[in-house]
């Protein structure tokens, strides 16, 4: 029997416990806090939990020369240190994790070692990259050229639990989420780069209709640019990453943002409440009606909203922050994390479309949309959960079935890795619908 080593417990990895577990293989998931890697073991005589570490590098020795592949669920700073113990040990590695200059400088390493160490291979990062790629492939094979492509995705719950003034829930990362609000973007938009600083990123919006969910928002995620190169479309006028989310997020995001309340930098907030905070980030130390002296602040009328979601959120309270130094950023995300998060009876969603222009040698164009739609459930797994953890399962399977021999580090963008993992992902549900043919005018944008 083949093992695994699972290094996390986090939010994501129960499906891929599942699914190795279903395929015969022996499990070790090792985990700072052994109780979460205890439940994902259960009673399956085929797994084991250990209480491991990040210092702990005699134990990561120990671990990954005893196993057969190595998957890092851990922070993505640390996976350099577990590439590089594969190396010592002959064993290959798989992550969920964008690619970091440090992890493609062990390439060549690892290609002189026999070794693959697949990154990328979730759901953003992962399956966007598979389904973009397989119709990159079909435009290119038909002596096409990609001139726009637009790749939207968003974790969100879904619409009958998103009733909250934020209309949005988590089901990962909660802290994570936030803090992409402090993101830039960098666009390609008709053969111009765009940069959006942090300040405009929710200014900087569109919306679409996606089917059997309704209007959604779109704003930049991070940097587009360099997928011209990740995707060899050098041809492309305009490329655009975005992250979807119910309308009204991007406006009450920007409010808190322009209140710097999602800000890092420190502040004294002894003997300070909530209301006593927002009014000193605004210049309102002596406000008596905070929320009159906010819509004041961010030039929005008294019932905006935006002023409803701050309010709702608790951030006008009289409540005591109970803190004495701290960033706005954690008491907002905690705030944020005690009032948002997805409920066990309630379903959250992965929302992705591609959208591309192509045009062929014959002058001919059209746009071609790729649209997948996946639910969970917290009683079961989160849509979140099921789309990281069954590509980079999925990958794990095939690498030691050697289904998969390729030998670097990669991410998802050759045949060779994206067409095999497509067709296991469509046979637990996780699949595409695409639309050939279309007009220009079904493409999205600004």
């Amino acid at each position: 029997m083949k093992k695994v080593l699972i290094l996390g417990a986090g939010m994501v990895v129960k499906p891929m416990v599942e699914y190795l577990f279903t395929h015969n293989y022996f499990v070790t998931v090792a985990s700072r806090t052994k109780s979460k890697a205890d439940k994902l073991i259960g009673n399956n005589p085929n797994g084991t939990s250990v209480a491991w570490t990040t210092d702990d590098m005699e134990k990561l020795n120990e671990m990954v020369a005893s196993h057969d592949l190595t998957v890092s669920l851990l922070p993505y700073a640390y996976h350099v240190m577990v590439a590089k113990t594969c190396l010592k040990h002959g064993k290959n590695m798989v992550t969920t994790s964008y690619v970091k200059p440090e992890m493609e400088a062990l390439d060549s390493e690892a290609r002189k070692a026999g070794l693959i160490f697949l990154n990328e291979i979730g759901v953003d990062p992962g399956i966007d990259h598979m389904s973009a790629m397989q119709i990159i492939h079909h435009i290119h094979n038909k002596g096409g050229k990609v001139l726009q492509f637009f790749s939207l995705t968003g974790a969100l719950p879904a619409p009958e639990a998103a009733d909250n003034p934020f209309h949005y829930k988590f089901s990962w990362s909660p802290k994570g989420v936030v803090m992409a609000g402090n993101n830039d973007g960098r666009f390609l938009l008709d053969g111009r780069e765009r940069y959006i600083p942090t300040e405009k990123l929710f200014r900087t919006t569109f919306s679409i209709d996606f089917p059997d969910v309704g209007k959604l928002d779109v704003y930049p995620n991070r940097d587009s640019i360099q997928y011209i190169d990740i995707y060899n479309i050098p041809e492309v006028k305009t490329i655009f990453r975005g992250t979807l989310r119910y309308p009204g997020w991007c406006e009450i995001l920007d409010a808190m943002k322009r209140m710097k309340l999602i800000s890092y930098d420190k502040m004294n907030l002894k003997g300070k409440t909530y209301a006593g905070m927002v009014a000193t980030l605004t210049g309102e130390e002596n406000a008596t009606d905070i929320r009159k002296k906010t819509a004041g602040f961010l030039g929005l009328p008294e019932d905006h909203h935006v002023l409803a979601a701050l309010e709702w959120l608790g951030l006008f309270d009289d409540r005591p922050v109970n803190r004495e130094e701290d960033s706005p950023f954690e008491v907002t995300s905690d705030l944020m994390i005690s009032k948002m998060m997805l409920k066990p009876e309630e379903r959250d969603m992965i929302a992705m479309q591609h959208s591309f222009l192509a045009e062929y040698p014959d002058g001919s164009r059209e746009v071609i949309h790729a649209r997948m739609l996946d639910f969970g459930t917290l009683q079961t797994n989160t849509a979140v959960a099921r789309t990281v953890a069954l590509p980079a399962a999925i990958a794990v399977r095939l690498i030691l079935e050697k289904k998969i021999t390729l030998k670097g580090v990669y991410r998802p963008v050759i045949p060779e890795i994206y067409k095999p993992v497509l067709h296991e992902l469509e046979k637990t549900g996780i699949a595409f619908t695409e639309e050939f043919g279309l007009p220009e005018s079904a493409m999205p944008g600004f």
